[in-house]
């Protein structure tokens, strides 16, 4: 097939979802309840002075798209919403969801406006969805639009994601609209102007949970039904006609890739930060980059929401259980659908067999093991978390640093004990965000260790080389295996505000800069280890560096 960058004019729209599905017969862009409808055409709105910024190189050859200065005013037009190609048929999708274990009723695209499904030249479908692009009858009180700061943090980390191999939506471009947009960052009271931008995400398919649930909570088991097989039929083709055995394999694969998607999560420490219902892709894609983060100090209680301060729903460490409970509240909506609820149970329980063997062997190649073995392994990695835990302790560093630690027999230190147990510690020295909690000396060799701290690190050394040696690995294939797997560059919060602070002032070369250190995010870069340091001091609490609340 002709794979070769096409204009604009020519890509090929596909538009499956409005073509086979039941649309909202209501013409008009009002807030309202819209029933009996998967979704509402309404046109983007127009902005006063569109200009690309930003491109994913990546995204614009799936769509076997050209975009360079020659056509980036064309590009800002369209994927402003400004000009609809031929072809494209734009609507916003009808959705319910449960927001902090709570059901919210009908929510849908509130500020999203899909321009239409691009058939590539291999035959793939993707959606073209804009982010801010005014509003839709599912905006309840809002205004449909973004502002630069969320719609750079989305750009940035949905392709930041993707070259971390971690299952996500993408992002084509970002836009600036040349309007400012009110927002009150923190919902304190103190709203000001900010820069309006419109982010063109990717998918083959923008369906989440709370598509289905709310034809459930309506008692439309019709509608529920026509969008349960059309989503086999394209989405899951392999599985077969649609039956109700094939509903079955259908939600067993939904929780499969479900726990796919969260270990990829755990492994990198990506934490989302708002795992509603409604923000979760049946595909097993990551979608909606709101207030997430990246575990820097390795604390699985902390989660990026300010929303979410009080109660750490959805913290670090309790993703796999929020997973779980949405798959649950998934099975709920399916049900009418199936005679016996008893497929729908094994397939809840596989979630939880899944992740678990997922796990294991993630955490086994993060540690270097040729494969995961519960009877040394289980201890070994439940310790080093706890250690992780004894004092503020970078992950993304920690496991770079941990690669490097010579295991083989030949390689163990001649030193006096003391001297060693000091290397051991100041060998980790730049994961710490207080190298005095850890050393109890800032680093000084000639000053005594934090004991208690140093002989717990150090007795998890021990055991970790032992087990190692038992592998049989050469020091160079671990290192190599390990690097594969633990990040060197992630898309750190602080590293994102500098790109925002830089952009609102004019400066796009900066977005570029971070984008290209992220396309290889396992690679040592040299001249680059800048984009690895951990959050300097002044971001520890500074907004947008930290926690970050749900506004854009």
């Amino acid at each position: 097939m002709d794979t070769s960058c096409n204009t604009l004019d020519s890509l090929t729209f596909d538009n499956r979802f409005t073509g086979e599905l039941p649309a909202d017969p209501e013409a008009a862009n009002y807030r309202r309840q819209v029933i009996g409808a998967c979704y509402s055409r309404v046109a983007p709105t127009r902005v006063a002075r569109p200009r690309l910024i930003a491109h994913s190189r990546e995204v614009a050859e799936l769509l076997n798209l050209r975009i360079d200065s020659s056509n980036a005013a064309q590009v800002a037009e369209v994927f402003s919403g400004n000009r609809l190609l031929p072809g494209m048929d734009p609507f916003a999708m009808c959705y319910g969801g449960h927001q902090f274990g709570n059901w919210a009723g009908q929510l849908g695209d509130g500020r999203a406006i899909n321009l239409g499904e691009v058939r590539n030249g291999r035959g793939e479908r993707w959606t073209l969805q804009l982010k801010g692009a005014g509003p839709t009858p599912y905006s309840r009180m809002a205004d449909g639009l973004a502002v630069l700061r969320s719609s750079l943090r989305e750009f940035l980390c949905s392709e930041a994601m993707h070259h971390l191999g971690v299952p996500t939506t993408r992002a084509l471009s970002l836009v600036l609209t040349g309007e400012q947009v009110i927002r009150d960052m923190f919902y304190d009271g103190h709203p000001k102007a900010e820069p309006g931008a419109i982010v063109c995400r990717v998918a083959p398919s923008f369906t989440r949970f709370g598509n289905f649930e709310i034809f459930a909570s309506r008692g439309d088991q019709a509608t529920l039904r026509r969008l349960v097989d059309f989503t086999i039929r394209n989405d899951f083709p392999h599985l077969g006609e649609p039956s109700v055995a094939t509903y079955a394999a259908w939600f067993d694969e939904v929780c499969r890739l479900t726990a796919e998607m969260i270990v990829h999560w755990m492994r990198v420490g990506f934490v989302h930060g708002v795992m509603n219902t409604d923000n979760m892709s049946i595909l097993g894609l990551t979608i909606d980059y709101g207030p997430y983060g990246w575990l820097e100090d390795y604390d699985p209680n902390w989660t990026p929401n300010t929303t979410d301060a009080g109660g750490r729903r959805y913290r670090y460490g309790q993703q796999p259980q929020v997973a779980l409970w949405n798959l649950v509240q998934l099975a709920n909506a399916i049900l009418p659908l199936f005679d016996d609820v008893q497929p729908l149970k094994q397939a809840i329980e596989g979630f939880s067999r899944h992740y678990e063997q997922s796990w294991n062997s993630m955490m086994a190649a993060k540690l270097g093991f040729r494969s995961y073995h519960p009877t040394t392994d289980a201890d070994l990695i439940t310790e080093l978390h706890e250690v992780l835990q004894l004092v503020e302790t970078d992950m993304t560093l920690f496991y770079r640093r941990l690669a490097e630690v010579e295991v083989a027999e030949d390689s163990a230190p001649r030193d006096s004990e003391a001297a060693a147990e000091t290397a051991i510690v100041n060998w980790f020295a730049e994961a710490y965000y207080h190298a005095d909690s850890a050393t109890g000396n800032s680093g000084d060799a000639e000053r005594p260790l934090n004991e208690a701290y140093s002989q717990r690190l150090l007795a998890w050394i021990t055991r970790y080389r032992q087990r190692v040696r038992q592998d049989g690995t050469p020091d160079a294939v671990r290192r190599e295996r390990m690097n594969a797997v633990n990040p060197k560059y992630v898309l750190r919060n602080y590293l994102a505000q500098l790109a925002i602070d830089a952009a609102e002032a004019g400066d796009y070369a900066k977005i570029d800069e971070l984008l290209e250190v992220l396309r290889k995010p396992y690679d040592e870069q040299p001249g680059k280890e800048a984009y690895a340091e951990k959050r300097p001091e002044w971001a520890r609490h500074r907004a947008g560096c930290s926690m970050l609340s749900c506004s854009s």
